[in-house]
């Protein structure tokens, strides 16, 4: 798949970014990545929401082969062939791939937030230990 042929698919959908990605192309809307353009077809992110979605057609999660072992990518499903000759349909599916990259985007901001705050608290430790030497150094003068 090249790029022309990716942003003609995707003419129904909407304006996408396309970028280099792997052995292939990541695809995005407003920021998002929703799809993996690759060798081995055109994946789709999915979720709890949407998986069935797949199975229903026979789609399979997005795999790869490391030495060791096959791993299976479960966010990212294949899209069914049959797609590729429906621009409309294709466009419902590729909103709803949007919608659970943006859920599981929203899923991972509270872990980030957590870290802050863990950070600003390990800072406030640092100031009290350092007045409190200050302090300590300024009384033994």
């Amino acid at each position: 798949m090249d790029r022309d042929f990716l942003i003609d698919l995707f003419s129904d959908f909407g304006p996408v970014t396309i970028r280099r990605m792997f052995s292939g192309f990541g695809i995005s809307a407003d920021g998002t990545n929703f799809a993996l353009a690759l060798r081995a077809g055109l994946y789709f992110r999915a979720d709890e929401e949407t998986i069935p979605q797949f199975e229903a057609e026979g789609s399979k999660p997005f795999q790869y082969q490391t030495r060791a072992r096959t791993v299976t990518v479960n966010s990212y499903w294949q899209l069914p062939a049959r797609l590729f000759d429906d621009p409309v349909e294709l466009s419902g599916w590729a909103r709803a791939a949007l919608a659970a990259a943006q859920r599981a985007a929203l899923r991972k901001r509270p872990k980030k937030r957590k870290a802050a705050k863990k950070v600003a608290a390990k800072l406030a430790v640092k100031k009290k230990r350092r007045v409190g030497k200050a302090k300590r150094a300024h009384h033994s003068r």
